[in-house]
């Protein structure tokens, strides 16, 4: 990853991307992610908002999107990824964030 995304201040030129994380109990692959995605919000990249899988909005998520496994991952509303978020497409995620 990007480790200048990680430092860089958080940019007031630019609203972060809201990123939708839907995760699911005692998931290892969701633990990854937001503490991935944890560090791109405190960078001032995006917005981090965690869904529970088993919340009536993660249900909505989960039904629309039919994720094959946890979490699953939506970049400003579209689905991103679902599973462990492989580090190449973080990365280039990052270099489309830094871009705004």
């Amino acid at each position: 990853m990007n480790e200048t995304a990680l430092t860089a201040p958080p940019r007031a030129d630019a609203d972060p991307v809201e990123v939708v994380l839907v995760t699911a109990p005692a998931c290892h692959f969701c633990d990854d992610a937001h503490q991935r995605l944890g560090e791109l919000e405190r960078a001032g990249l995006l917005r981090l908002t965690t869904v529970a899988a088993e919340s009536d909005r993660g249900a909505a998520l989960i039904a629309q999107h039919r994720p094959g496994m946890f979490p699953l991952t939506l970049v400003g509303g579209r689905r991103f990824h679902d599973g462990r978020i492989p580090r190449g497409k973080l990365a280039r995620l990052v270099i489309e964030l830094e871009a705004r």
